[in-house]
C-alpha cells in the first residue's frame, strides 16, 4: 500500500484497476483546525493515456501496481510505432506513439530510457530528467530586444520547440528538462 503523502512526481499507483503515473502532486492545507491535508494530484492513466486530476486525503492508502521498470535502448521510429530494445536480453519491444505522450519529443537513437510494464507489457517509456540536444532552427536575436529574460522560440533536432534566450543560437547543443520541457542551460 501507498500512503498518500509519499505520492511524488514517478510514483506509479494502482487506481480502478488501472495503473496510473504521478505527473504533478501538490499538498493543500486546510485552512479550519481539524480538517485534513489534501494531497491534489495530476496523473496519466497508462492503460487508456488519459491525463486526470484526483484529490486525496492526506493519509489514504492506494494499491500498488503490478509493474516494472526495466531498461531499454530508442532504436527508432516506423511511423506511430517506437522500437525500443530490452538491455538485459535484446528482445524488442514496440510501443505506440500515444502511449509516449511528451517523451516522444526527446528521444535520439540510442538513447538509454526506462521501459514501463504493467502485467508483461510494454506501457510506455520514462526518459532521462535531463536532454542534450541540438537547435537545428533558431530566429537570430534583434539587437535592443534584451529586456530582462528575453526569450525566443528554437526547433530541437528531435522537432520539440522550447523558448531559449536570445543569445543562443542555431547548431548550439542545450540542456532541456524533459519534466517541464524548458531550456536549463547551453551544454559544454
Amino acid at each position: 500500500m501507498i500512503n498518500t503523502g509519499d505520492l511524488r512526481r514517478g510514483t506509479i499507483f494502482q487506481l480502478d484497476e488501472a495503473p496510473c503515473l504521478v505527473l504533478d502532486v501538490s499538498f493543500q492545507s486546510p485552512t479550519a483546525r481539524g480538517g485534513n491535508t489534501l494531497v491534489k494530484t495530476k496523473y496519466r492513466n497508462l492503460l487508456t493515456n488519459q491525463v486526470l486530476n484526483k484529490s486525496f486525503k492526506s493519509g489514504d492508502r492506494l494499491d500498488e501496481a503490478d509493474f516494472a521498470r526495466r531498461k531499454g535502448q530508442f532504436l527508432y521510429a516506423d511511423g506511430d510505432q517506437y522500437h525500443f530494445m530490452n538491455t538485459t536480453n535484446y528482445d524488442q519491444i514496440t510501443i505506440p506513439k500515444d502511449n509516449l505522450g511528451d517523451a516522444a519529443l526527446y528521444l535520439l537513437e540510442q538513447m538509454e530510457v526506462a521501459v514501463l510494464f504493467h502485467n508483461g507489457q510494454a506501457l510506455s517509456i520514462e526518459v532521462p530528467n535531463f536532454v542534450v540536444l541540438e537547435i537545428t532552427h533558431a530566429d537570430p536575436g534583434v539587437k535592443g530586444n534584451t529586456a530582462a529574460g528575453a526569450t525566443k522560440p528554437a526547433t530541437l533536432e528531435t522537432g520539440a520547440v522550447v523558448n531559449v534566450p536570445l543569445f543562443v543560437e542555431q547548431g548550439e547543443r542545450v540542456k532541456v528538462d524533459t519534466r517541464t520541457g524548458e531550456y536549463v542551460e547551453r551544454a559544454k
